[in-house]
């Protein structure tokens, strides 16, 4: 069966080590990912026929460690959704349940690794993107700390919130494919940052760090931190999927107290404040003089570029590009955009807190289970609102991995987040092992 997983069916190689960590395994790569002469389209009628001239920094690791690319996987469009149905080359199929959504953003990677059409993907986190279609899917998904993994070659959402994250059948493959992608970049100063704050001499390559070492399974001793208000009004089914899992993991030596992050009740609205405001700034590019189709100009520019975007872009980044450019207008900068990041630093605070007495932070990755197909096109707001979860740990720019769970009394899959302190990959690769 097909799941409408790829986008473009190419098989890329590189030149890399044939012994190397990836040698001899295949990595779908999410299509807003640059690759070198490839068509690379983030799921958009506007960039059909777009084909990059280099390779993004991730790809090049890839190639380096003799991966191999089967093709570039369907999203939807420029990131902004959380079903894969808004991408212009139609929805993805969810191999882990009939007739019902992936997730999204990354939908295609996570579909792919779950049907076996590759061993392992990568997909992009902005809000959730990589962990929703991990839970939707079965699969594992890490968000990595913001600037452990390079954004260069990256198709801009929201450049403040979202890294590059792996998916794969289980958290060691994920740790070592994260192995492969994560260290500093020269061509992305936020890479230099990040790495320096980890402390000691920045390494060449991260496995150094040895993130796969990490899933030994070993949570003897872990204290979890469960945010009641991330279980507040989801699905009955998936709270007691998500106990069950507390439950396992305290049978194997670890233990959990409730914790509270009052600010988690604005970090939905911050955080589509702040990523769309940032989208409005990141598509302004995309105008058929930089990118995208070249118009006829018969008439007014300023008219030939409304259509151009009129043409190009689907509903649901228009209407992104809309409430973000009106979040950043005169007279409503202050009232919108400064008080979501006023709202950032609150979401930042509370997690630091409740961090110095957990290990890690617990909840459901995602409020509910798969939405069937169709059920969330008719209301953006229901689709936002799904990603009460995630949207948080982006806003604090912490690491966070989603591992299933179980299932719903429907058979549905159902993930469990694991969120660590800054530069804690390790920690929740351990957890996330006990489980996956």
């Amino acid at each position: 069966m097909s799941y409408n997983a790829y986008i473009t069916e190419e098989t890329i190689s590189g030149d890399g080590d044939t012994d190397g960590p990836l040698a001899g395994r295949t990595v779908a790569v999410k299509d807003n990912i640059s690759t070198d002469g490839v068509r690379t389209t983030a799921g958009s009628a506007m960039l059909a026929e777009y084909v990059p001239p280099y390779d993004a920094t991730v790809v090049e690791r890839l190639k380096e460690a003799g991966a191999t690319i089967p093709g570039k996987t369907n999203m939807d469009e420029f990131g902004m959704g959380t079903t894969t149905e808004t991408s212009a080359f139609g929805p993805t199929e969810n191999p882990a349940a009939e007739d019902h959504v992936p997730g999204g953003s990354s939908g295609g990677s996570a579909a792919a690794v779950a049907a076996g059409e590759a061993d392992l993907a990568l997909g992009s986190d902005t809000g959730g993107s990589v962990r929703c279609p991990a839970a939707f899917t079965g699969t594992v998904g890490i968000k990595p700390t913001y600037g452990l993994v390079s954004r260069y070659g990256l198709i801009a959402y929201a450049n403040s919130l979202e890294q590059i994250g792996p998916i794969a059948p289980t958290v060691e493959e994920a740790a070592e494919l994260l192995e492969v992608i994560a260290a500093p970049d020269e061509n992305d100063a936020t890479t230099r940052v990040a790495h320096q704050q980890i402390g000691g001499p920045e390494p060449e390559d991260m496995r150094e760090y040895a993130f796969a070492d990490a899933a030994d399974g070993d949570v003897d001793g872990l204290e979890i931190g469960v945010p009641t208000e991330l279980l507040d009004g989801a699905d009955e089914d998936v709270v007691e999927t998500f106990w069950d899992a507390i439950d396992e993991l305290e049978s194997q030596g670890a233990s959990y107290h409730e914790v509270d992050l009052p600010s988690v009740e604005h970090a939905v609205e911050a955080y589509y404040v702040i990523a769309m405001s940032e989208a409005s700034s990141n598509l302004a590019r995309f105008d058929g003089v930089r990118y995208g189709p070249a118009p006829d100009y018969e008439g007014n520019w300023n008219e030939e570029y409304a259509k151009v975007r009129e043409e190009g872009f689907g509903e649901e980044v228009k209407r992104r590009i809309l409430l973000g450019t009106y979040a950043l207008s005169a007279g409503y900068h202050d009232k919108y955009y400064k008080k979501a990041q006023d709202a950032r630093a609150w979401v930042k605070q509370d997690f630091d807190d409740a961090l110095e007495d957990a290990d890690v932070l617990a909840s459901p990755t995602m409020p509910v289970p798969p939405m069937e197909r169709g059920e969330s096109l008719d209301d953006p707001l229901t689709m936002y609102l799904a990603d009460a979860n995630t949207t948080p740990v982006n806003l604090a720019n912490l690491p966070a991995i989603s591992v299933p769970a179980g299932e719903t009394s429907d058979g549905l899959p159902v993930g469990l987040q694991l969120i660590g302190p800054a530069f804690g990959e390790r920690t929740i690769i351990r957890a996330g092992s006990a489980l996956a």
